[in-house]
């Protein structure tokens, strides 16, 4: 799955990078950026100790500028896909929050702390069980853009996410269960383009 992805990030980069040779440098200030690519998580969200199994997914973001001391606002939308112990992790996420950027040369690194909702399909659960479908969700880390062409960059990047879902005891009394043993704490990976305009 990952080599399939993959591909066609080469490519594009490979296309992009020829293009740069014959590109004259834009005068105009890059005033957004767009980012799309994969992620990977850590775990699933109904992943008991023994059940761990890790989601794929995609992941895009928006961010605008002009930066203020290098700090911006960002907003990201990601989503994984998957099952796990007979129970849907159909998710997506929404948050936003400040990234703050620093150039390295050619490469741009940069931290972020996001904060928003997650959501979840109902029967997330161990077996299919109903759960919680919306969760405060936070994540914090960082990466880095390296530039294939003037507007196009690779992202690298990486951090900690954390969401917090209950299961319910019945779709009729639903009163959370919060079992310890469910995950909160998540590592995840993620990987694409960016473009700035």
């Amino acid at each position: 799955m990952i080599a399939r992805l993959l591909l066609p990030i080469a490519l594009l980069s490979l296309v992009a990078a020829a293009s740069a040779q014959t590109e004259a440098p834009s005068q105009k200030p890059e005033r957004f950026q767009l980012y799309g690519g994969y992620t990977f998580l850590s775990n699933s969200f109904n992943g008991e100790l023994g059940e761990h199994h890790a989601l794929s997914g995609w992941d895009s973001s928006f961010v605008g500028f002009p930066a203020w001391r290098n700090l911006c606002f960002k907003l990201d939308m990601f989503g994984y896909v998957g099952s796990n112990t007979g129970g849907s992790q159909n998710s997506i996420f929404v948050l936003g929050g400040p990234q703050y950027f620093h150039r390295f040369g050619r490469e741009i690194g940069f931290v972020e702390a996001m904060a928003g909702d997650g959501r979840l399909a109902r029967y997330w659960g161990p077996n299919g069980a109903p759960g919680e479908t919306a969760s405060f969700s936070a994540v914090i880390g960082g990466g880095v853009d390296t530039p294939i062409s003037p507007r196009l960059a690779i992202r690298v990047a990486g951090g900690f996410q954390w969401a917090h879902f209950g299961l319910l005891e019945s779709i009729t009394n639903q009163v959370p269960i919060y079992h310890t043993p469910l995950p909160r704490s998540f590592g995840r990976i993620a990987s694409g383009l960016v473009w700035r305009f």
